[in-house]
């Protein structure tokens, strides 16, 4: 265990947040750029990274607990596909990441240590561009000149994430949660603007701390990019997001609060070659609520084949 029991209410505050934190390391709070980029169809891309994160988890002064500080190595296996339907560019998108954590606090004086290894929560993207992406082909492609581009797309988070019922805090949430997106994307010569926003909807938890049932609001997120293309298709782009909402609910009572945070950071993607590339990715908050305070970097490589 990562540290004693304490009042019920706290506890419950403290440990919604922390749960919210652990189960979106790898996914570093959706910050992804390109999630609705054109692309020609028939596209298959396999991607591998690796991630830090390290951040203090509470910034509550009421809770008797100091530097609660967790520390993560984070892996991860990636699938996309790109196919046509009714003549527009579709994706599937499988991510499964893989997760090594250590965190140590310091509860009412006593210093507690604790660690978690194991799969977290797989997510699946699927997703169509409406408006300015039809589904061409790779020899199509080449000649096709991107206009402002509309999607949709709905993404699945899968409790596949290593979860005990009698345990704070977890790798997996224990529940299923979906996101319906909407998706706007245009190119300026060189600069490539993005902004997507949905709601992420959550079923019951009914083995929190044991036998409690553990229900979470909706959460409602947006989230912006702006790339630069150079012409060796180097880029190098800002990106930014916000979460807010979330209330949770354990037992018909009133739990946690409502999550109210925000995060930036910087990506740049090199190419290797015409089918593969490297991207590193750095990503901080900007202001958070309890359970918020981390700092992420990751490391991904991608091969692409038709």
């Amino acid at each position: 265990m990562f540290f004693p029991n304490f009042s019920s209410s706290r506890k419950a505050k403290f440990l919604l947040a922390a749960l919210f934190l652990i189960c979106n390391l790898s996914m570093a709070q959706d910050l992804e750029p390109r999630a609705y980029a054109n692309l020609p169809k028939g596209a298959h891309a396999v991607v591998a990274s690796y991630g830090y994160m390290k951040g203090n988890v509470v910034s509550e002064p009421t809770l008797p607990i100091e530097d609660f500080v967790i520390s993560s190595n984070n892996f991860g296996v990636g699938y996309m596909q790109t196919f046509g339907l009714a003549n527009k560019l579709a994706r599937v998108q499988v991510i499964l990441p893989y997760s090594i954590m250590d965190g140590k606090a310091t509860v009412n004086g006593q210093k507690n240590t604790g660690n978690r290894t194991g799969f977290g929560d797989m997510r699946i993207r699927l997703g169509i561009n409406l408006v300015g992406s039809p589904a061409l082909a790779r020899k199509d492609f080449a000649q096709y000149q991107q206009k402002t581009i509309f999607g949709v797309s709905l993404v699945t988070s899968v409790p596949t994430g290593l979860y005990y019922s009698d345990k704070r805090i977890n790798l997996g949430a224990n529940r299923w949660g979906f996101k319906p997106e909407v998706g706007v994307s245009k190119r300026f010569k060189h600069v490539y603007a993005e902004f997507y926003s949905g709601v992420w909807f959550y079923t019951n938890n009914d083995e929190f701390l044991g036998d409690k049932d553990l229900q979470q609001e909706p959460v409602l997120s947006f989230q912006g990019h702006t790339s630069y293309y150079f012409k060796n298709q180097m880029w190098v782009g800002i990106n930014v997001n916000w979460f807010n909402g979330g209330k949770t609910v354990i037992n018909d009572l009133p739990a946690g609060s409502v999550i109210n945070s925000s995060r930036i950071g910087a990506t740049w993607s090199i190419p290797l070659s015409r089918s593969q590339s490297v991207k590193l990715q750095f990503n901080t908050g900007t202001f958070k609520d309890i359970g918020l305070n981390y700092d992420s970097i990751t490391m991904s490589y991608q091969y692409v084949f038709f």
